[in-house]
């Protein structure tokens, strides 16, 4: 097993090393001067020009990216044009408020969604299936910013049950952001978790588990369950993965200072630096995560721990 992760991290390299060379590409012909953003637009040309030679701008591009990751490797990932500060600072000031809420959300889609899906697929066609799946569908196709909004107007300005916007550190701030963030999570897991249970319980050994007289909850929970997760662990992770990048509108709405609202501002401000370290950093996130997921695959089937072996 820690061969398997060892040559998984080793992987990891060229990965972000294609992902890099396609930032900074698309950063490097983005129209805009990063001499023009830092000293303003009425700067003297002779003022510019001494900040391009000073920022290696008048490099070619190779020797550009050399340098740049040069120094990502050493964890500098350059300075904000617009703030001035390192880019690692910025970023690791917003990480822990969308890690807060992208946990929060994959939370809630788990809790909602597997139990919903389990319960479809034990009772398949009746009442509570369909009204399940019509749920499903209706928070699969539901935009976010429309449902956020809905939020707003019923929990906190009619009812004032929960704040609108901001992160104070109380848990009430993180209910409505985590619940628009993880509805269609949620319909996507139970959908998927009702699909896989249907299909183990129509297995043989579920068949004969049932032969034997074994309780209907073992059968379901103990036997069947631990096999439908598989792929439910595989949606779950790459759920996790896409909140952590797509939390962008939830963020603005909400007034969430976290990295989906710092890289659209980035975008805006065409601060290069930023962007490039931000993307980045959800490019290694979302393949840790997937390795994760690998290696909980060996924890749910034990048949997989000898191919990692």
């Amino acid at each position: 097993m820690w061969r398997y992760i060892l040559r998984r991290l080793l992987m990891l390299i060229p990965v972000l090393f294609g992902i890099s060379i396609f930032v900074f590409l698309l950063m490097y012909f983005t129209p805009g001067d990063p001499a023009v953003l830092m000293l303003g637009e009425g700067a003297p040309p002779e003022q510019l020009e001494a900040l391009r030679e000073a920022m290696g701008l008048n490099d070619p591009f190779y020797v550009q990216y050399y340098r740049w990751l040069r120094n990502a490797v050493r964890g500098d990932l350059g300075r904000s044009l617009r703030s001035k500060k390192l880019v690692t600072e910025e970023i690791l000031d917003r990480l822990p408020a969308t890690t807060e809420l992208a946990v929060a959300a994959v939370a809630f889609a788990v809790i909602v969604g597997v139990p919903v899906g389990i319960l479809s697929a034990t009772k398949p066609n009746s009442w509570f299936d369909n009204l399940a799946m019509v749920a499903a569908l209706t928070g699969v196709g539901m935009p976010v910013f429309w449902q956020g909004i809905m939020l707003i107007l019923i929990f906190s300005v009619h009812l004032r049950w929960l704040p609108s916007s901001g992160r104070m550190g109380g848990l009430e701030y993180l209910i409505l952001p985590a619940i628009t963030l993880g509805t269609a999570s949620t319909a996507s897991i139970a959908r998927l978790t009702r699909s896989a249970m249907l299909e183990v319980l129509q297995q043989d050994y579920i068949r004969t588990a049932r032969s034997k007289g074994l309780p209907r909850r073992m059968v379901t929970f103990r036997h069947a369950l631990r096999n439908a997760l598989i792929p439910v662990v595989t949606m779950i992770g790459l759920q996790f993965g896409g909140l952590m990048s797509g939390a962008v509108l939830t963020e603005t709405i909400f007034a969430w200072p976290g990295i989906g609202r710092m890289i659209v501002d980035a975008i805006n401000n065409k601060d290069f630096p930023l962007v490039q370290g931000t993307i980045m950093t959800f490019a290694l996130m979302y393949a840790l995560v997937n390795l994760i997921i690998d290696v909980t695959y060996a924890l749910l089937d034990p048949r997989l721990r000898l191919v990692y072996e």
